[in-house]
């Protein structure tokens, strides 16, 4: 179905793209084979470079981005409706029905003092949605979240119900706690126990993070591009040194790290 630039284009234009590309008559034969599953690593992908365009503050990347992941919203519900589960038109009418009933401040007549409360509030609702056969505050939480994002969800959660510290210095010692704990476990060269309490000293910082109210991706996410930006300046030096890398100690790859980072 090609686009007539001269007409106005708008979803419907993507389903009808969709519907040809499954279609079993003209249809691409590579997309006639795929499925949720194997469709579902495309769409994390197309997820993330959204958020990689925005880091990057990258406009005219992120408009593509968001067409490719809007794409593949409707690649989902395209194959739904072929097997009659839903339609796209479901999937709009539910979130705006989500929407709404998440924001009766805004919508109805509940008002909310602040984004604290605010976020009570949406937590409360939510609740009630996954049904009253949930047994447990930490119920909906998808396992397949990055590791991070999870934590900080789990723990969120949980604070709900008053397990919590009360302050950012309730979180540090547990931070302390948690590290000395790994310590032994090194001391004892038990890769399991060591696995087990870096996990947990990881957990307390995305604790730390949430009562410091930033984001622990976020926080991940710069310091791997500051580390780029930096080791990628040490690599510089090093050619321009003459040096090699074999043959280069701690102690001057200590002042070429300190030179890189003076220099970005």
């Amino acid at each position: 179905m090609p686009i007539n630039h001269n007409d106005k284009v708008n979803i419907s234009s993507i389903v009808e793209i969709l519907k040809s590309l499954r279609d079993p008559d003209i249809g691409c034969p590579w997309d006639l084979e795929q499925t949720f599953e194997t469709i579902a690593p495309y769409t994390l992908e197309e997820a993330y470079e959204v958020v990689d365009a925005i880091s990057r503050e990258d406009l005219d990347g992120l408009k593509d981005e968001l067409g490719d992941l809007l794409f593949q919203v409707i690649y989902h519900a395209q194959i739904a409706q072929e097997i009659g589960a839903f339609s796209l038109s479901d999937v709009v009418t539910g979130i705006c029905e989500k929407m709404i009933r998440r924001h009766p401040h805004v919508f109805g007549k509940d008002e909310v003092a602040n984004v604290v409360s605010q976020n009570k509030k949406w937590e409360e609702i939510k609740r009630k949605e996954r049904g009253s056969d949930e047994e447990s505050v930490l119920d909906g939480i998808a396992l397949a979240l990055p590791a991070l994002v999870r934590a900080k969800k789990l723990g969120k959660r949980a604070a709900l119900v008053g397990f919590d510290w009360d302050n950012q210095a309730g979180v540090r010692d547990k931070v302390n706690e948690e590290l000395i704990e790994l310590d032994a476990a090194i001391v004892e060269k038990d890769t399991n126990s060591i696995t087990a309490e870096m996990g947990d000293v990881f957990l307390s910082l995305v604790s730390m993070c949430r009562h410091l109210d930033i984001d622990p991706e976020v926080c991940l996410s710069n310091a791997n591009i500051k580390f780029e930006e930096r080791f990628r300046t040490l690599e510089k030096n090093v050619i321009a040194s003459e040096e090699k890398w074999e043959d280069l100690s701690e102690s001057r790859l200590e002042v070429l790290w300190q030179d890189a980072k003076r220099d970005t």
